[in-house]
């Protein structure tokens, strides 16, 4: 079986297309296509639907998909290990991280991590915490960091790094002036919210919860899928909402936006190291793994 075909198989079940598959391989089209028709004729199945512009797997191409993706990562955690023991480890990394994670804490990790091993290629892949758990737990990414304890018996989770909830409103919220309110009082408020799914949505209605707030009684005046468009709209003076420290520091630093203290509540938070569980990390997995260790362990 050839490991190039099982490639090129995977980047257009990865695609949903046997065009951007061409491009990600630097194939033609023709080409990507032979790969799939010869891999179809070998098994005797049909592999890849083609519906209007898409291509998505049948049931025989999702078994498929499966296995490749764990020969192809065999075939790269073995030169991992070979270019490991050579003293000169290189290779392509995947990993994944919510939003909050991915926009202010892996960027300068990554770096760092890129300074002490040249030759790796690392992709980041930023998506909403369900996301990068489900594609963790298809192999497409090998770690991922996100902004909730994931409860399933599937994955590992480590708690890594601290940030806190903070709740903000615009310089003109009535509340700014009081700097701070008591938990019921945010049902008396439009808010803005992330969307569901989120990490913060999921870590802020917990913790409401505990206190006695229900947040599907929230006036939600939009509901939107990033920590930007929900800073962009308390900014604009529509509504508060309940962000991560680290996504608003800027903005407060600046006077765009104001804390507000929730009586008898505070809102710390933990970021989580997610991989599926039972999976061997690569070589480079471990790397960046003790990696995030040590970097935890650095007072801030």
């Amino acid at each position: 079986m050839d490991i190039r075909r099982l490639e090129v198989f995977c980047k257009v079940v990865d695609l949903g297309s046997f065009t951007r598959a061409a491009e990600a391989s630097q194939l033609s089209q023709p080409s990507v296509s032979e790969h799939v028709r010869t891999l179809e004729e070998q098994f005797g199945e049909k592999l890849i639907d083609r519906l209007g512009r898409r291509a998505q797997p049948t049931h025989a191409g999702k078994i498929l998909y499966q296995y490749a993706r764990r020969i192809i990562q065999l075939k790269n955690d073995a030169e991992q290990a070979i270019r490991q023991y050579q003293g000169n480890l290189s290779g392509r990394l995947s990993l994944g991280a919510s939003t909050i994670p991915g926009a202010y804490l892996l960027p300068s990790l990554l770096e760092q991590f890129k300074q002490n091993y040249h030759a790796v290629e690392l992709m980041l892949r930023i998506a909403g915490t369900t996301q990068v758990v489900e594609e963790v737990l298809k192999g497409t990414l090998e770690l991922g960091l996100i902004g909730t304890q994931w409860k399933d018996q599937r994955i590992d989770c480590q708690p890594l790094f601290g940030d806190e909830l903070v709740l903000v409103v615009h310089p003109q919220h009535p509340w700014s002036r009081a700097g701070r309110v008591a938990a019921a009082q945010l049902l008396d408020s439009p808010f803005v919210l992330r969307e569901p799914g989120s990490g913060t949505r999921m870590e802020m209605t917990q913790a409401l919860k505990q206190v006695g707030v229900d947040v599907t009684q929230f006036q939600v005046v939009a509901e939107v899928g990033s920590n930007e468009a929900v800073r962009q709209a308390v900014r604009s003076g529509i509504g508060a909402a309940i962000l991560s420290s680290l996504a608003v520091a800027e903005d407060v630093a600046r006077g765009l936006l104001c804390p507000v203290r929730i009586d008898e509540l505070t809102l710390p938070r933990r970021f989580y190291l997610v991989q599926r569980r039972n999976r061997q990390l690569s070589p480079l997995a471990e790397a960046f793994y003790r990696h995030l260790l040590e970097s935890e362990s650095v007072p801030a």
